[in-house]
């Protein structure tokens, strides 16, 4: 099968920082996109930054100029470096990523578990 298995976040004061981590195991062919979404109590799952294979990037303008997606292939890994943190970038953190199984010829989305990241005032 597949995993996606998230490391970091935590509770921070405004304006700190924190580092998101994504590592992909398991009967992976390829990944093409991977990406992070959040999710803040009441409000819908929206796109924070993704990164295609080739390293290209795409950011919410909520984050731009704080935040920075990046991915190591070898490692199947991608991070989140999120600095200049504000309160309203409170939610859970998803990892994403779009990639084919072994088994099968077809591309999918895949989820990691959740990272709840808290910004304090």
């Amino acid at each position: 099968q597949v995993q996606l298995v998230e490391s970091g976040g935590g509770l921070v004061q405004a304006g700190g920082s924190l580092r998101l981590s994504c590592a992909a195991s398991g009967r992976i062919f390829s990944i093409n996109t991977m990406g992070w979404y959040r999710q803040a109590p009441g409000k819908q799952r929206e796109l924070v930054a993704d990164i295609t294979s080739g390293g290209s990037t795409n950011y919410a303008d909520s984050v731009k100029g704080r935040f920075t997606i990046s991915r190591d292939n070898a490692k199947k890994t991608v991070y989140l470096q999120m600095n200049s943190l504000k309160p309203e970038d409170t939610a859970v953190y998803y990892c994403n990523a779009r990639l084919r199984p072994q088994w099968n010829s077809r591309e999918y989305d895949y989820w990691g578990q959740g990272a709840q990241v808290t910004v304090s005032s």
